[in-house]
């Protein structure tokens, strides 16, 4: 089976099992995505879902987020990790957005790109699914899967997300890379993974790649 023939079965699969697509990490805005995508690195969805709103109530701009220190801020992301970092870069990022984009996310992965904290997968999380621009960003999950599935050597995530651009017509990148972290998820985990429960792996799955189950 050529990779093309594989990516047509997870098309189909994905799209029978997820027709709606929800965004994971809850959001109002631009902004409020790009700090939460921040947030989310090494840390659960479903945790800084649980911190945004602590910080939200006290800033949910750039204007009022540098009004706080960089101390608070590390303060209330803590349970998120790595809260030395992150908070730095929120508050940096925000200062820029304000002095060099009229307090506006910028809409370009380059400017993205240049934020302090943001690099290419979370530019391309905001891109998608704050401005709709077409982008494949690639996580654990998705790099996983592809791996599993055939669809990419494994080699990098730089080479999951060409392989994926190649193999996935444009117009479903969006979706697709959401409903490949959701079934992810609930079907082909990392840890306890077991075949019989994974249909797309019992199809497509690649079987010196599969973890005995």
């Amino acid at each position: 089976m050529t990779r093309k023939e594989k990516a047509s079965i997870v098309q189909e699969h994905l799209e029978q099992l997820y027709p709606e697509v929800p965004i994971p990490l809850h959001h109002q805005d631009p902004y409020t995505l790009l700090i939460a995508v921040l947030l989310s690195a090494q840390c659960t969805d479903e945790r800084v879902n649980r911190i945004t709103p602590l910080l939200f109530t006290k800033a949910d701009n750039p204007m009022d987020m540098v009004k706080l220190s960089i101390d608070q801020i590390k303060e209330i992301i803590r349970p998120c990790g790595l809260s030395p970092a992150k908070s730095k870069a929120i508050w940096n990022l925000s200062q820029i957005i304000l002095d060099e984009h009229g307090g506006d996310v910028p809409q370009s992965f380059e400017a993205l790109e240049r934020l302090p904290g943001v690099g290419h997968k979370t530019a391309s999380v905001v891109m998608s699914q704050a401005f709709g621009v077409p982008a494949f960003p690639v996580d654990t999950h998705n790099h996983r899967l592809m791996y599993r599935w055939g669809l990419t050597n494994g080699k990098s995530v730089e080479q999951t997300e060409k392989d994926a651009k190649k193999l996935f017509p444009k117009e479903l990148w969006n979706r697709l890379h959401l409903q490949i972290i959701f079934y992810g998820r609930e079907y082909s985990p990392a840890r306890g993974f077991k075949l019989e429960n994974s249909p797309i792996d019992q199809l497509i799955g690649v079987k010196s790649r599969l973890p005995k189950s």
